[in-house]
């Protein structure tokens, strides 16, 4: 999973998905130098923001000159485009496509949802924190863009409730919101990611930790229980 989100395989994807308007067409060098531009990219933002970042800056950190810029990306809203349509489009393409047998087990699915995204974006990790940090500062039709990720992480978890509420697998009454609920979980892994490394929190003890919550809160009771339950709220109280 690692090397298929490594940043030269991701802007290999930029170079084809972009080749009407990127200039430099030979893989061998457009790859490099998208790597070092969008690199570059991330790591100013991650430091002074998207929008106070200046293409002159970009041009020195990337050790591109402006002129070499223009040949990827006509303005700072194509880059940015190119950025966050990336991130969409990989994680559209993963996470709606879990194993045959993951997807037949409403349980199986959602454990396998849940480690897919922490670890992809772990993987993806500057990607990740520039869509969720920077959305604020975006135009209009790139802040609704990374709006609709998040909304579209939120149905593919619904879905899979949903799933687990038809089998029984799963008790819940507001699919919609819990799948709102947990999508902070996943979240959380990648933006504070300072402060699980402080604690010395793994990503397969955060993953196990994650999926055994959401488990837990959203387990159908089992017969005995439910039973046991009954049994004792007939039971008459006995009073001092």
């Amino acid at each position: 999973m690692t090397a298929a989100f490594a940043m030269d395989a991701l802007c290999a994807r930029i170079l084809e998905r972009h080749r009407d308007s990127i200039k430099v067409q030979k893989p061998h060098l457009a790859v490099p130098n998208l790597t070092r531009i969008i690199g570059a990219t991330l790591t100013l933002s991650n430091k002074h923001g998207f929008h106070a970042t200046t293409l002159r800056q970009l041009a020195e950190a990337s050790g591109l000159s402006m002129g070499g810029l223009y040949t990827y990306f006509d303005s700072k809203p194509t880059l940015l485009a190119m950025i966050l349509g990336e991130v969409a489009e990989t994680v559209n393409e993963v996470l709606t496509a879990p194993p045959a047998d993951v997807r037949q087990d409403a349980r199986k699915h959602l454990h396998w949802f849940i480690a897919t995204h922490v670890r992809m974006s772990e993987a993806m990790q500057p990607w990740f924190v520039f869509s969720f940090m920077e959305a604020k500062s975006f135009p209009p039709a790139e802040r609704q863009r990374a709006i609709d990720m998040e909304v579209m992480t939120e149905r593919i978890i619904a879905d899979i409730i949903k799933q687990g509420v038809a089998g029984g697998v799963f008790s819940v009454d507001q699919v919609t919101l819990t799948a709102s609920l947990i999508k902070p979980l996943l979240q959380d892994w990648y933006v504070k990611r300072a402060k699980y490394r402080r604690r010395g929190t793994s990503i397969e003890a955060y993953i196990n930790a994650v999926g055994t919550f959401v488990d837990a809160a959203l387990s159908a009771p089992s017969r005995s229980r439910t039973t046991a339950g009954s049994r004792s709220k007939s039971r008459p109280m006995a009073h001092p």
